[in-house]
């Protein structure tokens, strides 16, 4: 892991900003050694630099294989080759493993300063380590975790058992809430370099509680289908869950977005967007809606069908998708580029996890008797929630009178395919990552197309390891082929 770990004490020393100049880069030459910067100065820069990589790199991952984004064909030739085909090798989407490791290693030198008086600081990057580092297991099963962020202390980690990582993720969570409560007098509080949720405390421990309910639903497919270990930990834990909230409003990131440069910008809307003086980017001309969400939305009137994507870019002024995996012969001319509900302007908030994601796992929960509550207002909350982020209008959209699997009716077994069904929705374009996750998981939605391009029947349960990892740890990364990520995920899709 010598790539991701020789910079890093450059890297916390290149985030020791404030909110305001979050990324401007401090050349003093008398700029203070790792020692004197404390979490304050950390927090922000640690926390944007992440999302970075979940705003980007796992979100495009995301909605590409959750058939939500096709390609400009008519534009452009050879677009998602490897994505279409799933041609899955060791530098698919390698800068997932990367980016998270930079990302929350700085969360570790947090986690590490010195001292109590940073507590609350500690607490708030106990749980953010915890969110990325639950996607690398997620994302690639078994991953260095107890080695892993010590930066030169040690740049050939071992690897860990994912479920001993999950188990350990859960423990880090709680003893962050409780660090949260332990606050007194001498805890130097959290203000704007928390560009999360500005300090607020209590926000964070509804956060993290709804981060431990995800790491225990993550186990329950697995639990129900006779996998002791996972059965007698979640059982063990769900009653923690009901001494606390959850998060019922949008963890939205922050830290002074503008169109002041490119290097300001919201970096979904950069890349998938627009510039700084609001020119298209190469994103906004060949990233396109696709045929299977745009027919699934207009048949069912949902109007989010119109903020997720724009009208079709030959001036018919309808919106129009593009079936992946079809080249431009077989495409229709005119093609929708993404919308004005997740392309909004340089400014605009990101989101960490939203009120719907968050609302749909406890209906899951609810509905599964996991932890008390009513799992049909959730639902119904969540989309909601969904509806409101995307500015869409939910007036026609009546959960009641939906096909079951998609709305509020039917069975338990149809109410949990509409919880998933729900948050596809939900996740197209702005964490999709997560419906990833939960297909692999699941299995629903279960009428999702492969492209006409895919060369396996199946979608790949993980990733595989950077190419990188073969040659600088060699002695430790797990041997691997492209089949095996087809075969196997972690421990929970088994």
């Amino acid at each position: 892991m010598k790539t991701k770990y020789k910079f890093l004490l450059l890297v916390v020393l290149a985030i020791t900003v404030s909110c305001s100049d979050y990324l401007d880069v401090n050349d003093n030459p008398n700029s203070p050694s790792a020692d004197d910067v404390t979490p304050d100065l950390i927090l922000a820069g640690a926390m944007s630099n992440t999302y970075r990589t979940q705003a980007r790199s796992m979100n495009r991952l995301g909605n590409v294989m959750m058939n939500n984004w096709g390609a400009n064909v008519n534009s452009y030739t050879g677009g998602f080759a490897e994505e279409f085909s799933l041609a899955i090798n060791n530098n698919f989407y390698n800068d997932i493993f990367t980016g998270l490791y930079r990302g929350t290693y700085n969360f570790q030198a947090i986690i590490d300063y010195e001292g109590d008086a940073y507590n609350n600081h500690k607490a708030i990057s106990k749980i953010m380590k915890s969110f990325y580092m639950q996607y690398v297991v997620d994302l690639y099963g078994d991953v260095p975790y107890f080695e892993a962020h010590q930066g030169i202390k040690n740049l050939t980690p071992a690897y860990d058992n994912d479920r001993v990582v999950y188990e350990e993720l859960y423990k880090q969570v709680t003893e962050a809430i409780d660090l949260i409560n332990a606050a007194d007098a001498n805890t130097i509080p959290v203000g704007s370099e928390d560009i999360i949720f500005n300090g607020s405390m209590s926000s964070w421990i509804a956060f993290g509680n709804s981060l431990r309910l995800r790491i225990l639903l993550r186990q329950t497919i697995d639990a129900e289908s006779g996998d002791a270990e996972s059965l007698a930990f979640i059982t063990s834990k769900f009653p923690d869950l009901q001494t606390v909230g959850f998060l019922n409003n949008n963890a939205a990131i922050n830290p002074g977005y503008s169109n002041g440069s490119t290097a300001q910008q919201n970096p979904f809307y950069n890349l998938f967007g627009f510039s700084n003086n609001e020119t298209t980017s190469t994103g906004y001309n060949f990233y396109r809606a696709s045929k299977y969400a745009v027919d699934f939305l207009t048949n069912t009137g949902d109007d989010r069908l119109n903020r997720l994507y724009d009208k079709a870019d030959d001036g018919s002024g309808v919106v129009v998708g593009h079936e992946q995996g079809a080249d431009s012969d077989n495409s229709p001319a005119g093609l929708s580029p993404l919308g004005e509900g997740v392309l909004i302007n340089s400014a605009q908030d990101g989101y960490v996890m939203t009120a719907a994601e968050s609302l749909l796992m406890q209906s899951e929960a609810q509905l599964k008797g996991y932890i008390p509550g009513d799992p049909k207002a959730s639902f119904e909350a969540a989309v909601t929630a969904s509806f409101q982020l995307l500015g869409a209008d939910e007036s026609g959209y009546d959960t009641d009178g939906l096909p079951a699997g998609i709305g509020w009716t039917g069975t338990p077994s149809d109410q949990f395919e509409a919880i998933m069904r729900q948050k596809w929705i939900a996740t197209n374009g702005v964490n999709a990552i997560e419906s990833y996750i939960e297909f692999t998981r699941t299995g629903f939605p279960d009428d999702i197309p492969l492209a006409l391009t895919a060369q396996s029947s199946t979608r790949p349960k993980r990733l595989m390891y950077p190419s990188d990892e073969y040659i600088s740890n060699s002695a430790n990364v797990p041997a691997q082929v492209s089949a095996d990520v087809f075969a196997t995920g972690p421990f929970w899709a088994q």
